[in-house]
């Protein structure tokens, strides 16, 4: 079981991308989808999460800004972010928790994607 990250680049301040995030393997079902953040020099940091009921939760600095929806058919999870900052400048990381036909609990997390904002 592996997750690919993509969609991150170079945005100038204000601007939006959109991050996918794709699990692929032996996945019977997953749960919780969620995306991490970690700037340089700093703790890696909730970005936002949503379950598999679609209940969404967001960390305080990317609220109203920041958008997390999953496509189960897809085995993927996006987050649209707008309005972003140079604040936002980061290695988003993807983390899933998800059953695989082994029968096991797994907690997976992808090898990430780097976002800059910079003018």
């Amino acid at each position: 079981v592996q997750l690919v990250e993509s969609g991150g680049g170079l945005v100038p301040p204000g601007g939006s991308l959109r991050l996918s995030c794709v699990a692929s393997g032996d996945i019977i079902s997953i749960g919780r989808m969620t995306w991490f953040r970690q700037a340089q020099g700093n703790q890696r940091e909730l970005v936002a999460g949503i379950t598999s009921n679609g209940e969404s939760t967001f960390g305080d600095s990317v609220k109203g800004r920041f958008a997390i929806s999953r496509d189960d058919a897809k085995n993927t999870v996006y987050l649209q972010m707008n309005n972003l900052e140079p604040a936002d400048t980061a290695v988003y990381y993807c983390n899933v928790i998800l059953k695989d036909t082994s029968n096991y609990l797994r907690n997976i997390w992808g090898s990430g994607t780097q976002v800059t904002v910079s003018s």
